[in-house]
């Protein structure tokens, strides 16, 4: 019937759109927090552990060379996490990137963590979280972690003081020119998007 044929031809075309995907569109101020990011971690020192503290490291975790695994799940490790976050509320919290602070991590956890209080975010129903996964040594993996915790603890410093007013102020002040540029980019890019798909329409 026609009917039963419109039905077949429009449903042949939604399964074909389904299969494009158009790329998301750009803002510049979606960058606004990898910029942020960007201001806080270059400031921030990073010391090279010996191979002996990696060595010391791993041990406390449970692992070894050839165990090397995610410290919150047990997937195959890629990364070193921060356990006590850099970044918190756009501002740096003053640890720093250092083997008392870092834990070898999957891609998933690390996304997932971000910069929440790490065994409380073990134990939520977060997306990819360990406990979301499923994940079934939580328990273990958690006592672990606080033997690493307590271990050595992690330095944490007070930036501020220690720039001093004048130049820290300057830090920050370049931060929200960056940002004020970024915001009036993306007016602009937005007012050029405009003109072109018009004349596109035109065309």
């Amino acid at each position: 019937s026609p009917l039963a044929l419109y039905l077949g031809v429009r449903a042949h075309k939604m399964n074909l759109l389904t299969l494009f995907k158009m790329p998301k569109p750009m803002k510049i101020t979606g960058r606004s927090s990898s910029i942020t990011n960007a201001f806080i971690n270059a400031i921030i020192p990073v010391v090279q552990p010996t191979e002996e503290n990696i060595r010391e490291a791993l041990e406390i975790l449970g692992m070894t060379q050839e165990t090397f695994q995610c410290s919150y799940c047990g997937d195959t490790a890629t990364e070193w996490d921060h356990l006590r976050p850099l970044v918190k509320d756009k501002k740096p919290t003053g640890y720093i990137s250092e083997i008392h602070n870092l834990v070898p991590a999957c891609g998933k956890c690390n996304q997932s963590k971000g910069n929440k209080e790490w065994k409380t975010w073990m134990q939520s129903k977060a997306a990819l979280s360990p406990a979301a996964r499923g994940i079934k040594d939580i328990p273990e993996r958690i006592q672990r972690l606080e033997a690493y915790e307590n271990w050595c603890k992690p330095t944490c410093m007070d930036f501020a003081s220690i720039a001093g007013e004048d130049i820290w102020q300057q830090h920050w002040q370049n931060w929200e020119r960056v940002q004020e540029i970024m915001r009036e980019s993306q007016n602009l890019a937005e007012k050029i998007n405009g003109k072109v798909a018009n004349a596109y329409s035109a065309l």
